[in-house]
């Protein structure tokens, strides 16, 4: 494959009405959560298409150029295969791209970016081993960094394992980020579909002090009268 072919594919077919768009909805104005960062106006199943079909082949140079590029798209591709080589990789070479993961963390700069790989690189890594560097992230000064903490233990409430997403939970408690209390309330209702009594007990010591929002999603999929009565509370 010739050096940068998925940085240039993607360049290629970039649309500037649909970058507009998507620089507003990822909020890329002064002061706001992505500021500054740059769309080329590519879509993700086009973004995976082309990383289904390349990723086998990319090299460690092209997936670098692709992580610290500018453009959102191009940085989503590049984690994207990160992902793919995670999946197919021998336990040395998943260690290696867990350290790379956490080494360019400065460059998964966005929600997209994290939820669609933390999961199955950091999480899938940390299944068995020591977990402590979700908990130093979560109480990093980072927005990104703290969602990388929570989200990454979505892999583990798959596995049925759900201490650490309390655990974490309870730190982000009153974290003052939407996009936190989103994806805290989000890891609590995943964990509902599996143990809802832990859930309950969850809310139980905490609905009447948690961020509105982080609630809203937690009980998302509770019945209505269970619904309204966190909601009244």
């Amino acid at each position: 494959m010739k050096k940068s072919n998925i940085k240039n594919i993607l360049t290629n077919n970039s649309y500037k009405a649909k970058a507009i768009a998507l620089s507003r909805f990822f909020k890329t104005g002064k002061g706001q959560y992505g500021e500054g960062d740059k769309f080329l106006g590519v879509m993700v199943p086009q973004i995976r298409a082309v990383v289904n079909k390349y990723w086998s082949t990319t090299t460690e140079k092209e997936i670098k150029e692709l992580i610290t590029n500018r453009y959102h798209e191009l940085r989503l591709a590049g984690l994207l295969i990160l992902v793919k080589k995670y999946e197919k990789g021998t336990q040395g070479e998943q260690q290696k791209i867990y350290n790379y993961y956490l080494a360019h963390l400065k460059y998964i700069n966005n929600w997209d970016l994290i939820d669609l790989t933390a999961p199955h690189i950091v999480g899938k890594y940390l299944l068995n081993v020591d977990r402590k560097i979700l908990y130093d992230l979560a109480r990093s000064t980072s927005l990104w960094e703290r969602r990388v903490a929570i989200l990454s233990t979505f892999a583990f409430i798959r596995n049925n394992d759900f201490k650490d997403t309390i655990a974490i939970s309870k730190i982000l408690l009153h974290d003052d980020h939407d996009l936190i209390h989103k994806a805290v309330g989000w890891m609590l209702r995943e964990i509902g579909k599996k143990d809802i009594d832990l859930l309950k007990e969850f809310l139980s010591n905490y609905a009447t002090t948690m961020p509105r929002t982080m609630l809203r999603y937690a009980i998302e999929k509770l019945d209505p009268k269970e619904l309204a009565h966190y909601m009244q509370r």
